[in-house]
């Protein structure tokens, strides 16, 4: 097993409870989103971003508005449906979990 590869699978999993926790904050415009999760070195690209943006909106667990911009373009804001409310919650819950499970095996020593 290549150690990189399982790295972005580490990542990838997680990726979509992050976005959804972010967003679960305020209105947000991508270009937020993307520098928060750089910030968090999650190591995201905007061609990762958007599709998954798309991918949260179709499957109802987002939505967005368009705001008028006096600096340019209007622009895109995202957020959480009752249904992305709900998914988050049930993230955590899984990633609370998951989170003790793997302390409870890492922390053990010989």
């Amino acid at each position: 097993m290549k150690i990189e590869n399982a790295k972005v699978q580490m990542r990838k999993g997680i990726l979509e409870y992050c976005i959804l926790h972010i967003i679960s904050r305020g209105e947000v415009y991508a270009s937020e989103i993307l520098d928060e999760l750089i910030e968090a070195k999650m190591m995201v690209v905007e061609g990762t971003l958007y599709p998954l943006l798309t991918r949260l909106k179709n499957a109802g667990l987002l939505e967005y508005k368009w705001v008028e911009s006096i600096s340019g373009p209007p622009r895109k804001y995202y957020i959480l449906t009752d249904a992305g409310t709900e998914s988050l919650v049930a993230l955590e819950g899984t990633w609370q979990g998951l989170s003790a499970s793997v302390k409870t095996i890492t922390s053990k020593k010989k």
